[in-house]
């Protein structure tokens, strides 16, 4: 809560078939096994106790194709043909084991055409699989209605015994056809249920058919938009990799709290949400590089965060040379941004520009140009956030702010614009 967090987003499961809660219809959970403990649960306790709103991401429709190749077997080798255990462990096979009492077909999600049960001879059950694995790498999860009926099982337990603020499903689109539609209307029906009427959660997807827009929020992972996008939307990313890698923290491959918040500045402008993931190890803990990076950004929001938090994009996102890759998985393309890049959002009667590194000089902004119909409007006052009014001039080409040497901060300077017509209607 301290980096500025709004809310928090804990994993309920990802495509290994594993549930981080204490789930009534999968034996293959956190509180069974692992760590014997409700996981979602604790984050959520936790979460709302700091007044954070709290959200769950669901990856399992995933799992089919994840677990698909367990099926399968080496085509050559001294092991050639043998199947691999999801075809052949059963539930007694865990006598003895930390799994005893659990199916290993639950946790592979089944086979999309189990074999018939009147091959029995082995070289028949071989026979089989080989005339129908090309099926199985081309059928849709679909295929197996018990798969998507568990799916659906869980994740209404999910839902119903956390009641989450915001759902998050890794797929492009609702997931599993029906059953998906099916999920999202329970959620919302369970929203108005948990809120006297009044609907208070968000679902997120990825790549959303334009039908949907509003109906759900899209997430753009690890990547960025152009312009300012009508409809609210978000992106999740990482300061390194998506589970804990000690190789990072070694070589200190983090990125900076100075990327993060430009990062954020840059997404909020138009917009959008940025969820950043901070991978915790084993024990639960993150290393003291990502502390660092957390308690750096969370400084930032201490000082800054009245041009991010409640704000509205303004009639443009921001100006400057950095160009963004439109769309999921832009990062590795992005260019770091500069001090001539800035960044609009605006609160009440306050229009804020951000540069996006640090910055002394002049700065001119284009967009508020006296001949800019963006910008129409009469600037009356310039301030850099928590240091005061400085000088300025506007004419047709811009408006042109003197900043001292050392004013502003390390990632960026944060101005507080105020004037007439600055915004629509006034």
């Amino acid at each position: 809560m301290k980096a500025g967090a709004k809310y928090f987003v804990a994993m309920a499961n990802h495509h290994d078939n594993f549930d981080n809660y204490a789930s009534r219809f999968h034996g293959w959970n956190s509180t069974r096994m692992g760590p014997k403990r409700d996981i979602v649960g604790i984050w959520a306790e936790k979460a709302r106790a700091r007044g954070l709103k709290f959200g769950v991401s669901n990856h399992g429709a995933h799992v089919w194709h994840w677990w698909q190749t367990a099926y399968g077997y080496d085509p050559e080798g001294s092991r050639a043909g043998e199947r691999y255990d999801a075809s052949t462990l059963r539930k007694e096979d865990g006598t003895g084991t930390f799994w005893e009492g659990l199916d290993p077909q639950d946790l592979y999600g089944g086979p999309v055409m189990p074999l018939p049960d009147d091959i029995t001879d082995a070289k028949a059950a071989e026979q089989w699989h080989e005339a129908h694995d090309a099926v199985w790498d081309e059928a849709p999860p679909e295929a197996n209605p018990g798969f998507v009926t568990s799916w659906y099982r869980r994740c209404k337990d999910l839902v119903d015994s956390y009641r989450p603020d915001l759902l998050y499903f890794d797929n492009h689109d609702l997931p599993l056809g029906q059953a998906g539609l099916d999920m999202a209307a329970h959620y919302y029906n369970a929203s108005l249920a948990w809120n006297a009427g009044r609907m208070d959660v968000v679902l997120n997807t990825k790549l959303l058919p334009s039908d949907r827009a509003g109906a759900l929020v899209e997430d753009v992972e690890r990547g960025f938009r152009s312009e300012i996008v009508s409809n609210p939307w978000q992106t999740d990313t990482c300061i390194g990799d998506w589970h804990y890698r000690r190789d990072i923290f070694e070589n200190k491959r983090y990125k900076t709290a100075a990327g993060v918040i430009h990062r954020l500045c840059d997404v909020v402008s138009k917009n959008g949400n940025l969820l950043l993931s901070v991978p915790i190890k084993g024990d639960g803990t993150i290393d003291s590089e990502e502390r660092r990076i957390v308690e750096e950004i969370g400084a930032w929001n201490a000082l800054y965060g009245e041009a991010i938090f409640g704000s509205r994009p303004w009639r443009v996102s921001g100006e400057g040379p950095t160009t963004l890759p439109e769309g999921l998985f832009g990062e590795s393309s992005l260019r770091p941004f500069t001090g001539e890049d800035v960044r609009f959002t605006r609160k009440d009667d306050a229009l804020y520009a951000v540069t996006l590194g640090p910055k002394s000089g002049t700065v001119s902004l284009s967009s508020l140009a006296t001949s800019s119909s963006t910008g129409a409007g009469q600037v009356q006052r310039v301030e850099i956030v928590g240091a005061g009014a400085v000088p300025f001039t506007a004419d047709s080409n811009g408006l042109h702010i003197a900043i001292p040497e050392r004013a502003g901060h390390a990632f960026g300077t944060v101005l507080r614009i105020s004037g007439r017509g600055l915004f629509d209607g006034g």
